[in-house]
């Protein structure tokens, strides 16, 4: 039998060696838990921009596009929502849709994650509209727009230029850079409606092509490779097509890196001015 002074010894050794053990016990578990922890930072970081494009693309692509423009007064590229006001609006209109428009909700069909991650996909989209970043620079880029690129030979910028292509005077304003790039790089990648191309022949075998300007039921209006406006009658016209490929030639190969950074720098730099 243990004396009372031992005894009450040796009851505070035993406990304070359970107390160390169960602090190393914690220690190791709480060790053990940081790659996982490490790991959920990293998906929900910038793995949950890029999950949450791959959802947009699924869910919402069909009707506003792959680009977030298909849809009259919304522009996601640009971050231009007709009901939502502020980030925080965004996920409820995907969650509960837009009563009496076309938007449905999607509460059913995704997890309150997957919309925040749409909603996080969007965010980003616009801030990367905003940014006022550039990869080159954009006084060297306007010297190959002006020469070595002759792009002046289709295009226009404010009173200089050709109107045979679109008028670029504004494009920083509503291209993002990214499609500014791949336009140079894929020019027949995406080919907006505003920007369509079309062949029609004549009834004596005359073939005209030119960027299509305006059409309606009778009509058809462009200007052809010479900048001259024609309007021609769809009932005289033996052909009318719409060409599935960009007349503008890819600058992959023809500009290096440096120089293509120059260029969609100085586009950028095309925008909207307060004095116009």
């Amino acid at each position: 039998m243990i004396p009372g002074r031992e005894l009450e010894s040796h009851c505070e050794n035993r406990r304070r060696s359970r107390t160390s053990m169960w602090v190393i016990r914690a220690c190791i578990l709480a060790l053990a838990a940081i790659p996982m922890l490490v790991a959920q930072q990293v998906h929900s970081g910038g793995g949950e921009s890029e999950d949450g494009k791959r959802l947009f693309v699924a869910n919402c692509a069909p009707c506003h596009g792959p680009d977030g423009n298909a849809i009259a007064g919304v522009d996601f590229g640009h971050g231009k929502f007709r009901r939502a006001s502020s980030d925080r609006d965004v996920p409820e209109v995907i969650k509960s849709g837009l009563p009496g428009t076309a938007m449905p909700a999607f509460s059913n069909e995704l997890s309150e994650v997957e919309i925040r991650r749409i909603a996080a996909y969007l965010h980003d989209l616009a801030g990367a509209a905003q940014s006022t970043s550039a990869p080159g620079d954009a006084a060297r880029g306007k010297t190959i727009f002006e020469g070595t690129g002759k792009c002046l030979e289709c295009h226009r910028v404010k009173d200089r230029g050709s109107r045979v292509g679109p008028d670029l005077t504004e494009i920083g304003s509503v291209r993002r850079l990214v499609e500014l790039e791949r336009s140079l790089l894929e020019p027949d990648a995406e080919i907006l409606p505003q920007n369509r191309f079309v062949r029609v022949v004549t009834q004596d075998d005359v073939t005209i092509s030119g960027r299509l300007l305006n059409q309606d039921t009778f009509t058809v209006q462009l200007i052809d490779s010479k900048e001259r406006l024609r309007s021609l009658e769809k009932s005289k016209l033996k052909k009318y097509v719409f060409l599935d490929k960009s007349p503008m030639p890819s600058y992959q190969g023809e500009l290096n890196p440096r120089e293509l950074g120059d260029l969609v720098s100085y586009l950028v730099s095309l925008k909207r001015t307060d004095s116009r």
